[in-house]
């Protein structure tokens, strides 16, 4: 069949960011121009990079941790609504979701130092959680923290940006769209043919990337968070990156991973930490009571995967919506 003036054309775009890539793929009319889209999606992810870094002295959110406590600091609105959403599902969580933990990343070496024994004796100590030891004054463009506190969004920033990304295609007038850092994706609209887009969780095997199963898409975002990529080894054991609020440690027992469909990358993005932290067991029981849509990959003694889920977009083929978009 030949092609006509009114064929979409397909652009696979991608640059790098915070120590991966982003990317993006669209299918847009016949003479759209992908360079000024690009350059776009390149600054909205540097954007964030720039608020919201750890590995940045001069970030947004290192001079919010270097200011004394109980002093005001301007922060931009992007910071102050990652803040706001961070301390939102720290709540939410019990905090199993704690953005106060960059002392613990950093001890750990999870962060530009390698690990220190007498910072992780430090991090293992009592703390407040961020929802209980920061504020914000979203009207003024402020926040402070109300006792020691190291903020990291690691666990969130990343979800955020595929947000900024998704956003830019928008502003683009773009109605078709998939973006996504690493793991972390969300789709706008449908394809072209009408079929929802297709996204893989990945098989939580450190060794190989292989699909575990397969989610279908429709304006809607997803996330994983998983214990067999991100590690580092101290006193020859290999430990995992997500931390434990409770112990300010990385965590001990968790699933091997968890999948989060949400409105948001952000939230799911949070919520997958939260989750993993919980533990399947707990994890479930606060999802069902939150309506939150989630795919749990656990380990049995023989090393075997088993699935659990919670929420119907995990119980229903094909497609995965959000929960406005299946009512």
């Amino acid at each position: 069949m030949s092609r006509t003036s009114t064929d979409r054309v397909r652009h696979a775009l991608n640059g790098p960011t915070m120590g991966t890539r982003w990317s993006a793929l669209v299918h847009a009319a016949p003479g759209f121009d992908p360079a000024p889209l690009h350059a776009a999606l390149q600054a909205a992810v540097d954007e964030v990079d720039a608020q919201m870094s750890t590995w940045r002295r001069d970030s947004d959110l290192m001079r919010l941790n270097a200011a004394p406590v109980g002093a005001w600091v301007a922060v931009p609105p992007g910071l102050i609504e990652v803040l706001r959403l961070g301390v939102e599902i720290g709540r939410a969580s019990g905090g199993a979701f704690d953005i106060g933990m960059g002392d613990a990343v950093m001890a750990w070496g999870f962060g530009p130092r390698t690990a220190d024994p007498d910072a992780i004796r430090a991090a293992m100590r009592a703390r407040r959680p961020a929802h209980e030891a920061l504020d914000l004054d979203a009207a003024a463009g402020r926040a402070r923290r109300n006792a020691p506190l190291s903020l990291d969004l690691s666990g969130i920033a990343k979800g955020y940006a595929v947000d900024r990304l998704a956003g830019t295609l928008a502003g683009f007038g773009l109605v078709s769209g998939l973006v996504g850092i690493d793991g972390e994706m969300r789709a706008l609209g449908l394809r072209p043919d009408g079929e929802p887009w297709t996204v893989a969780v990945e098989a939580p095997d450190p060794d190989r990337r292989a699909p575990q199963a397969i989610l279908a898409l429709d304006d809607a975002a997803v996330a994983t968070s998983g214990d067999y990529r991100h590690r580092v080894e101290v006193q020859g054991r290999r430990l995992s990156h997500t931390m434990d609020p409770r112990r300010g440690a990385p965590l001990l027992e968790s699933p091997a991973s968890v999948t989060v469909v949400a409105r948001t990358c952000a939230e799911a993005d949070a919520w997958a930490t939260a989750l993993m932290v919980l533990g399947a067991e707990a994890g479930s029981r606060l999802a069902r009571r939150l309506g939150l849509d989630v795919l749990f990959l656990v380990r049995d003694d023989a090393s075997r995967i088993r699935t659990a889920t919670v929420g119907h977009l995990f119980t229903r083929a094909p497609a995965a919506r959000t929960a406005a978009e299946a009512d």
